[in-house]
């Protein structure tokens, strides 16, 4: 998702470069970081403390993917593939920290 982002952010306005373009990348690397971030830690807790973050950030950059489609700063095709995706890690992230709750 993160290299999707990327991808379609370089077509974004330049005076977004450091408004949504900027939100969108830095909040689609912390998904990834976060997961990887709380995977080298010794406890559940912490864990899930990293996880939560992830998938708050994933929800994150599900409403800035809806913002940037609704300004005009990404293609239907650009959209419904970025969606997708942020859905889906959403779904994976909460799917995840759900199991573990009940364990």
């Amino acid at each position: 998702m993160v290299l999707v982002v990327y991808q379609e952010t370089r077509s974004f306005p330049k005076e977004e470069m450091f408004g949504l373009t900027s939100q969108l990348r830095r909040a689609s690397v912390s998904i990834a970081s976060n997961i990887v971030e709380g995977s080298a830690r010794f406890s559940e807790p912490e864990y899930l403390h990293f996880l939560d973050t992830a998938y708050g950030s994933a929800r994150e950059v599900e409403y800035q993917v809806s913002l940037a489609f609704r300004l005009g700063f990404l293609s239907e095709p650009s959209y419904q593939k970025l969606s997708a995706l942020t859905v889906e890690t959403s779904k994976v992230l909460n799917g995840l920290l759900r199991s573990l709750r009940k364990q």
